[in-house]
């Protein structure tokens, strides 16, 4: 029975609103919408104003039972791709592979379902919204385990040869420098002794030779007898 005018254009809205969701398979639908020449799409979003339906509790559940996600505290758009998802899962029993480039209305199922199970998106969800996409089987993506950094195999520089070898270097003295540091003070230390001990030998044989050549005498000069 109609009791207002109002009760009256509600009830003409309800029934395109009912026909779209027999095309579309939710009540959340874009405000350009249209279904048996009314705007359906305004006048949902129009209800779903806070408010709207103070006053009118029969609407609120007449809207239910039609679609009890009609308002949902998420997004319409995100309703509207779930809503797509989980008919196809239905149409297949559970068995339906969704991938990437598969669209409904549109809107490109497979993407957006890729997109949900990722861990930080699937994190970011609402309670509910993890409860509607488990009842149709879909669960966040494992992260893989990072592989370790393979070593490089592009060959070395002639800068970088030079240091690997330098590296590879160790002098008596357990140093590792190049030519310019602890090694030439080193070799001048070793310079200096061999000095020493050249100068030594040069002084040994001096003395030897000074004791092996014999010594001048004075000339005896005799006295006259």
């Amino acid at each position: 029975m109609v009791w207002s005018l109002a009760d009256e254009r509600f009830q003409e809205n309800l029934e395109a609103a009912k026909a779209y969701y027999e095309q579309h398979w939710t009540l959340c639908a874009p405000r350009s919408a249209t279904m048996l020449d009314r705007p359906v799409g305004q006048w949902l979003s129009n209800l779903r104003r806070p408010g709207a339906l103070e006053g009118h509790p029969g609407w609120k559940a007449a809207l239910e039972a039609v679609d009890e996600d009609w308002n949902p505290s998420w997004s319409a758009e995100w309703q509207r791709h779930y809503a797509a998802l989980r008919e196809l899962v239905a149409d297949e029993e559970g068995q339906a592979e969704v991938l990437p480039g598969f669209t409904v209305h549109g809107m490109d199922i497979g993407k957006w379902l890729a997109r949900q199970r990722k861990p930080e998106v699937w994190e970011a969800l609402t309670d509910g919204q993890r409860e509607r996409l488990e009842q149709l089987g879909i669960v966040p993506l494992v992260p893989e385990p990072e592989e370790p950094a393979k070593p490089s195999t592009a060959p070395l520089s002639a800068f970088e040869r030079g240091v690997a070898a330098l590296g590879s270097v160790q002098d008596p003295h357990g140093l590792c420098e190049g030519p310019q540091g602890p090694r030439r003070a080193a070799g001048r230390r070793h310079g200096g002794q061999a000095r020493g001990v050249f100068e030594q030998q040069q002084e040994q044989a001096g003395q030897a030779h000074h004791r092996q050549t014999p010594g001048t005498r004075r000339p005896r000069t005799g006295v006259g007898g």
